[in-house]
């Protein structure tokens, strides 16, 4: 799986989500970079079912059931902190026999969805991010297609990303550190994804806390 960076951009002052997403995408054609079809990146939330957290005496975990357009046969399972696991299709069927030990939290469901861009080695993906009918955030997902060590592309990835992102221009991932030398695989990606998914979640959260 080729590297690549998933960043939340905020909306441009005074604009909506929209008017961002095509100003990102108009920068973007402005340097060349032709479209490539669409994606879609969802999650899914699952926390420990009330009745196995009272018999066990365990703590309540969530688990993100995720799915992304560019590998249609798999599914994600990844839990906070902990391991991702990659699954046929089929996972989310037994999701629901799993309904006794893990419930899902339908009001969580959170996707990034929007168009793919090629540029060169580059392909970049500017989605707008949902949850139930509203948009809640941009994300840019770029990707550097000839390599797969992660620390021997930052740099170029990073070069590329000032070119239309600026000063949004994301830190280095922090999968990238815990890989070193090793091959970036799917999963990377899709941590990123998660973690940009919670950073949305929290910032919905914070009037909220406020009222408190």
């Amino acid at each position: 799986c080729p590297c690549c960076s998933v960043a939340q951009v905020p909306v441009a002052e005074g604009k909506s989500v929209q008017q961002t997403v095509e100003i990102m995408t108009r920068k973007l054609e402005l340097l060349g970079a032709e479209k490539q079809g669409t994606f879609c990146v969802d999650c899914e939330t699952y926390h420990t079912a009330a009745s196995t957290i009272s018999s066990q005496g365990q703590t309540g975990k969530l688990m993100y059931v995720m799915h992304n357009s560019e590998y249609p046969l798999s599914c994600f399972a990844l839990f906070e902190n902990g391991p991702c696991l990659i699954a046929d299709a089929n996972f989310d069927t037994l999701m629901v026999k799993l309904k006794g030990f893990f419930q899902n939290a339908k009001a969580n469901k959170i996707e990034s969805r929007g168009t793919r861009y090629q540029y060169c080695d580059f392909l970049v993906k500017v989605g707008t991010v949902t949850m139930g009918p509203s948009a809640r955030g941009i994300s840019v997902e770029v990707e550097y297609c000839p390599c797969v060590i992660a620390n021997d592309c930052w740099n170029l990835l990073l070069e590329f990303m000032q070119s239309f992102m600026g000063s949004h221009t994301p830190g280095i991932p922090s999968v990238f550190g815990a890989k070193h030398d090793s091959i970036y695989s799917p999963a990377d990606t899709m941590v990123q994804y998660m973690e940009l998914f919670n950073k949305i979640r929290k910032q919905q959260q914070v009037p909220v806390a406020g009222i408190r």
